[in-house]
Parts: structure tokens; C-alpha cells; sequence
């Protein structure tokens, strides 16, 4: 029996087959995030300038923290080495936005806005705000922040930021660009009544001072995720790195950062 070709058809099967074919090729053109990390040699980091324990320069001058150890982990697993680019809080965003970086280590919450313009990544951890003041003043207690003209210290573009008219309703925030220690400089020195940042930062942060410097109050005033950050259109990075918090959760060794540099002061006698 003989068959008898069909022009329309022939030309709607060729289409189709141009049409994986375009496919095909587009696919294979598109390189991914990782494959620039991979070629570059290089995973840039983009990191805090100084906000123990997650990111500072230690006695030594070297780059040091939480977040930096594990991101150099990260480059590690990856076969590349680690760029640490240092910028003020309020520089972490647009530096990651503007591909001056590849991903975002810092003690940041992934909120509903900031997911607006970057990926988070599911949380590496978990921390609490927590409020300050200087030990032997006229602040006693969390109740003595929340009176009416107590002026209140907050890092500009932190959650705590955003935290603060909520907690301290009749307070006088008072916003510092910079990292974490700024806070406790601006209480110890007398310029505010009490700080609000995470618990973690704080006591960190607070050794740095000579012991019965800074009372931090006990009272948790939130419950807040960390998560690292990429772009949008780095989503093949954004798989690996949350593989990345899996894979060290089992093995160990997240836990084992979050111990040393978050839930106790034994950094500072190496750092």
C-alpha cells in the first residue's frame, strides 16, 4: 500500500523539531550561576564589615566570624576559593543585587520585603531580639526601656529596625549605620538608654567590653530565622547552598560553627 505524504504535516513535524532543537541549544548556552562560580575559581561573599560573631577582623587582621568560616566551607565544597567583600549593613543587598557578589553571609532574616528583591535560603538558624543597656544606670529592666522618652538604639535596615516601634511604642529610636557594636558603643558611652539587635550578636558582641559593661535583659521580644541570600537568577546556587545547610546539619558541622561562634564566648580567646 502506498502512503502518500502530507505537505502540512511535514512542515508542522519540521517546526516541531526546530523547535526542540532551539530548545536544546538555548539550554545548553545558559550558564548557570555555578558554572561562573566554577570558571571564575572564585564564591564572592558578600559580608559585614564588623558584626561579631558572624563577620569582623580578628586581633590577627584576619576575616573571621560564622558566617565567614562557613561560607568558606561552602567554597571548599565547591573547589573554588573564597572573596570576602566587606560592606556596612545597609550595603549587603544592593552589593548581592548588583552582582558585585555571588551570595550573602550574614546574620540577616529573610523577611516578606527583603524576598522581594533576593532568594533566601531556607534558615541555618534561629535567634531572638533581644533589648540592652548600660549596667549600673538608671535602666534596670526591659519595663524601663519602654518608658515614655527612652531613647532606643537600632541598626539602620535591621529587622530590629523594623521591631523597635512596636516594643518601645513611646521610645526615641535612634538609628546607626554600621554594624552591631555600635549600639553597645552608643550605650555604653551614654548616648542611648538601651539597644535592640539579636540575642546572638549581642552577647557576642558584648565581650568585648570589660565584664558588668552591659546588661542584656533576659525577656526574648521575637523568634527570627538567618538565612544566607542570592539573586533570582542564581536559583541553581540557591539549590546547592540549601543541599550545603543539609548536608553539614547531618554530618555535624553546622552545629559545631553555631556552637563555637554563636552559643559561646571560646572565639574570643583565639580571635
Amino acid at each position: 500500500m502506498n502512503h502518500v505524504s502530507d505537505p502540512l504535516a511535514s512542515d508542522f513535524f519540521n517546526s516541531l523539531l526546530a523547535l526542540f532543537g532551539q530548545a536544546a541549544s538555548s539550554a545548553k548556552v545558559q550558564a548557570g550561576t555555578l558554572d561562573e562560580i566554577l570558571k571564575r575559581g572564585e564564591l564572592r561573599v558578600a559580608v559585614q564589615t564588623q558584626g561579631p560573631p558572624f563577620s569582623f577582623m580578628d586581633k590577627n587582621g584576619n576575616r573571621t566570624g560564622s558566617a565567614v568560616e562557613l561560607a568558606k566551607l561552602m567554597a571548599d565544597k565547591i573547589g573554588v576559593k573564597v572573596v570576602y567583600l566587606d560592606f556596612d549593613w545597609d550595603g549587603l543587598l544592593p552589593a548581592l543585587m548588583s552582582g558585585k557578589a555571588d551570595i550573602l553571609a550574614a546574620d540577616m532574616t529573610p523577611t516578606l520585603a527583603r524576598a522581594t528583591k533576593v532568594a533566601f535560603t531556607k534558615p541555618f538558624m534561629y535567634v531572638g531580639a533581644v533589648a540592652f543597656a548600660k549596667s549600673g544606670g538608671p535602666i534596670k529592666s526591659l519595663e524601663d526601656c519602654k518608658k515614655p522618652g527612652a531613647t532606643i538604639a537600632v541598626l539602620l535596615g535591621s529587622s530590629g529596625e523594623k521591631l523597635a516601634p512596636s516594643v518601645f511604642p513611646q521610645g526615641k529610636l535612634k538609628s546607626f549605620k554600621g554594624g552591631g557594636t555600635l549600639l553597645l558603643d552608643a550605650v555604653a558611652n551614654g548616648q542611648v538608654d538601651c539597644g535592640l539587635n539579636d540575642n546572638s550578636a549581642v552577647k557576642a558582641q558584648a565581650t568585648a567590653y570589660d565584664p558588668g559593661t552591659i546588661t542584656i535583659f533576659p525577656e526574648l521580644l521575637s523568634k527570627e530565622p538567618l538565612a544566607y541570600a542570592v539573586r533570582y537568577d542564581s536559583l541553581d546556587l540557591l539549590t546547592w547552598a540549601n543541599l550545603f545547610i543539609d548536608t553539614t546539619t547531618l554530618d555535624g558541622s553546622l552545629q559545631a560553627n553555631l556552637d563555637y561562634w554563636v552559643n559561646s564566648g571560646k572565639w574570643k580567646a583565639d580571635h
